[in-house]
């Protein structure tokens, strides 16, 4: 399957998103790696238009600006992307652990490295819905709880697919 196809079936198949559970950890990783990309690009532009914002309002700045611009930008694009990976790794964790929980209580046989590659497509929508939020720049705690919930459902439908323990 081409990423694509990987992208328009965890929008809508719970049952799709259990199966890519036996994707290879090479096109999870490509899959991953580009809402990350995706990110790291709104946010550096929003690092951008912020550090904008801040020379116009101080003069010294500028000059300081002017002076480090070619060392500043590439390493905010760097950071920004470690600092994206680090958290996208650590939420798909987290759901992933979470995803052990809800077997176990389902009585379904899975492994944690098959509930990450789960959790990965089931953050699919929240994924989507994180980089609107960036793009808007909309901050509230209720947005963030929505994004995690979906996750959680996605998860929970996926995980019903999962096989029976004898």
């Amino acid at each position: 399957m081409n990423l694509f196809q990987l992208f328009k079936a965890s929008l809508h198949s719970p049952k799709k998103i259990a199966i890519f559970r036996l994707i290879s950890i090479g096109k999870v990783m490509q899959y991953i790696f580009i809402f990350i990309f995706l990110l790291t690009i709104i946010s550096f532009v929003q690092f951008i238009n912020g550090i904008s914002v801040q020379q116009s309002s101080m003069e010294g700045l500028l000059e300081y600006f002017e002076d480090i611009q070619w060392l500043l930008y590439p390493f905010a694009f760097v950071f920004l992307f470690v600092l994206n990976t680090l958290f996208s790794f650590i939420r798909v964790s987290i759901f992933a652990y979470i995803g052990t929980f809800i077997l176990y209580t389902m009585k379904r046989r899975g492994d944690y490295r098959h509930l990450w590659r789960t959790a990965l497509f089931a953050s699919t929508v929240s994924m989507i819905l994180s980089l609107v939020v960036a793009i808007l720049q909309l901050e509230n705690g209720y947005i963030q709880i929505t994004i995690y919930a979906i996750t959680f459902v996605y998860l929970v439908l996926a995980c019903r697919f999962y096989p029976i323990k004898k």
